[in-house]
């Protein structure tokens, strides 16, 4: 039989505080962490307050660490980053005012160099097809149309 162990408030508070140490945490993934532990609606408030009030659960630091960690790890651009903190429901304007983490001296390097990377890897098509292909690459990892056509205006100038 499957039976799921019972634990007392307490120990399940414990558990939410250590769930929230170990990583940076958004109070959607707090909430579906607590379902597992079937407790009553007044219960899952008292610990989300009790995360809140002592700072294991912090939106901002959240947001602020994930959009880092995305850009600077993964590469993603803001376009992506913006849609997976939307799937968690971090509200529009806390998104909007976390984005100073990224840099945009940082943002056109990372750009510039996924374009290099992706677009010296293609063999045997012409420039406009790599172009194309490479555009959408860097659309599915997020980057701004605009940003995109910067930087090939930028290469385009550099070869001339």
């Amino acid at each position: 039989m499957d039976q799921k162990k019972s634990y007392t408030f307490l120990e399940i508070k414990q558990k939410m505080a250590n769930y929230c140490v170990y990583q940076d945490r958004c109070h959607k993934e707090v909430e579906q962490k607590m379902w597992d532990f079937l407790l009553i609606p007044e219960a899952k408030d008292e610990i989300l307050l009790f995360l809140m009030k002592e700072n294991y659960l912090n939106e901002e630091r959240f947001t602020r660490s994930y959009i880092r960690g995305k850009f600077y790890m993964k590469s993603w651009g803001r376009n992506k980053i913006r849609n997976h903190l939307k799937f968690k429901e971090v509200p529009e304007k806390l998104i909007n005012r976390c984005f100073d983490e990224i840099d945009d001296q940082d943002y056109h390097k990372t750009l510039s160099k996924l374009y290099h990377n992706y677009i010296s890897k293609i063999k045997g098509l012409q420039l406009y097809q790599k172009n194309s292909k490479t555009i959408k690459y860097l659309l599915s990892k997020g980057f701004e149309y605009e940003e995109i056509t910067q930087v090939i205006t930028d290469t385009a100038e550099e070869r001339e």
